[in-house]
């Protein structure tokens, strides 16, 4: 992760003048950590709410529970949900990014390093406009994946601003 990215991302939020909010799994809250380093972000960053485990998103986030039993918590329409469930609770912010994925070790082989990203965006009446990406993590170190799927989401939100 680049401190470039970083204030990058800052200086777009500043600059259009939108709020940002998240919802973290695998990252564990490292998205909004990096940004809050950012003097003066308290502005444009409203938070994040790092529902970890598959039970915290249903309760906090309103994720479908049988959505995470049929697909698990890894896979693109709980990531949208995360997004959409984190802007919905978050009235002041015009946009929300989540993360979910597997960083292993002793992940299920076809989950090992996958991550999903999905992106919320409030227009100016109020209608929500969602997306999901796919992302397979080029790294092996769980650490060294955590700040890989933290790029990826601050990359994501730069481009969609």
């Amino acid at each position: 992760m680049t401190e470039e990215l970083v204030t990058g991302l800052a200086s777009q939020l500043a600059e259009k003048r939108l709020k940002i909010v998240f919802a973290e799994s695998c990252t564990g809250g490292l998205v909004s950590a990096v940004l809050a380093g950012i003097p003066g972000i308290s502005e444009w960053l409203c938070g994040s709410a790092v529902t970890y485990r598959s039970a915290t998103k249903i309760a906090w986030l309103q994720v479908d529970a049988q959505q995470i039993d049929k697909h698990t918590a890894v896979c693109g329409e709980v990531a949208r949900q995360m997004a959409v469930g984190v802007l919905e609770k978050t009235p002041e912010a015009d946009l929300a990014l989540s993360i979910t994925g597997h960083l292993g070790p002793g992940a299920p082989v076809l989950l090992d390093g996958l991550v999903f990203i999905g992106r919320a965006v409030r227009g100016e009446s109020g209608e929500l406009a969602t997306e999901v990406s796919q992302h397979s993590l080029k790294t092996q170190d769980r650490l060294i994946r955590q700040r890989e799927a933290t790029s990826l989401v601050l990359l994501n939100a730069l481009e969609g601003l």
